[in-house]
């Protein structure tokens, strides 16, 4: 690829990337659709909603195997058979006559299309832009943050307008048109040069999976997700429960909680790159630990409440902002959606851990001292952490026969 037109190829993938992660971020309007959906299939909300948790997890597996994907078909025809496959999920969605089609159709189809989607497209624009990844992460992840405000409107109106089945077509139209467009506008990244040194260097997925840095990373992700996940999913529950809250109160932390996340992912992606992208993520810890301090060992009015989702949902949001960019610090950004890909199982991970500590142990206090054990951990090891040394490469060296 010629240089003088790598330029406007790069503005051209921000803008087709924006586009694409706000119809995919749209999937995060599910809760409006629970009882809905309850009561057509006859079913209680919490078998319906299983739906959503299944999304999250299986949005995290394909995440995994995306780079596999682009590396075979290229960036542009894998968002582009995601779109398809999206709208396809959304009009068999609308069909569902049982929670089984239900679950194939929303929990697998969705969630697979929205995961290739989300971190392949996110990884190639990162790589176009080597010299502001954190700004460039905050702008797509942010519109993934924004796509899910954005639908909520849009789906609301739909739902209030046409009926169930009607809403799920026309939204998965939508979404689709959005992707293609977006995808169209996208060229794959050109390979960043690596020079001899060895802090520069590339390593591929097996390499990464053999070095500790990789797995520490690994669980400092995955115990953001799990404290950020959690809340999210019970900050109304939370505030009904602890603190006394009407539902009608109660339900101002969906709001607050969009707010904060939207605005951990701008912020802290932007500081990433003004400071060390792991101490951005130790600031991020220690912002989370303080909110998780306030529900477990403070009498919780309605202000400190909100406060202390707020730490959470601002912490999450930019963590999961700035892993990208530190992930490519560590290990290079060639090939970044495969390492990343793994890392990012975490998101699905953590999606269910809370809520089965929850159901085993007792709810919602016990939970909560596991994160906060977890959040100490991982501050302790983003603390300390450092990129791979020579000494590392001498051990893959030998593991590898090199």
């Amino acid at each position: 690829m010629k240089t003088q037109h790598a330029t406007p190829l790069r503005w051209l993938t921000l803008l087709g990337t924006i586009v694409t992660q706000f119809a995919l971020g749209s999937v995060y309007t599910w809760s409006l659709f629970n009882d809905p959906l309850a009561d057509k299939l006859h079913q209680p909300v919490s078998r319906v909603a299983f739906a959503f948790g299944l999304l999250s997890l299986t949005l995290a597996l394909a995440s995994s195997v995306a780079g596999r994907f682009q590396d075979r078909f290229g960036v542009r025809n894998v968002t582009l058979g995601a779109g398809v496959l999206l709208g396809v999920g959304f009009c068999l969605t609308a069909y569902a006559g049982n929670l089984t089609m239900l679950w194939i159709s929303a929990g697998l189809l969705v969630g697979f299309a929205d995961g290739i989607g989300y971190l392949m497209t996110l990884s190639n624009c990162v790589k176009w832009f080597p010299e502001r990844k954190g700004v460039i992460s905050a702008c797509a992840i942010g519109a993934y943050g924004l796509g899910s405000l954005g639908f909520k409107y849009i789906n609301s109106r739909l739902l209030a307008q046409y009926s169930l089945e009607t809403t799920f077509i026309l939204w998965g139209l939508i979404a689709m048109a959005m992707v293609i467009a977006g995808g169209l506008a996208m060229w794959d990244a050109p390979a960043q040069r690596v020079d001899k040194t060895w802090a520069a260097r590339d390593f591929s997925l097996a390499q990464c999976m053999r070095i500790p840095q990789y797995w520490l990373l690994a669980l400092m992700f995955l115990t953001a997700c799990m404290s950020g996940l959690y809340v999210i999913g019970v900050a109304k529950d939370i505030g009904e429960s602890l603190v006394r809250l009407t539902p009608a109160v109660a339900a101002n932390a969906v709001t607050i909680i969009a707010a904060a996340n939207l605005g951990g992912r701008l912020v802290l992606g932007v500081l990433s790159d003004r400071m060390p992208r792991i101490r951005v993520v130790s600031l991020a810890q220690v912002i989370s630990l303080f909110g998780m301090a306030l529900l477990l060992f403070v009498h919780l009015s309605p202000s400190l409440f909100f406060m202390a989702i707020a730490c959470v949902a601002f912490s999450f949001g930019g963590t999961i902002t700035v892993y990208p960019s530190l992930v490519s610090d560590f290990f290079g950004l060639n090939n970044l959606t495969k390492n990343y890909g793994v890392i990012y199982l975490g998101f699905g991970v953590g999606s269910i851990i809370g809520s089965i500590v929850a159901s085993l142990f007792g709810g919602f206090i016990v939970t909560f001292q596991l994160i906060l054990v977890l959040l100490v951990i991982s501050l302790v090891i983003s603390l300390t952490l450092h990129q791979p040394d020579e000494k590392i490469r001498l051990l893959l060296n030998e593991a590898t026969g090199k």
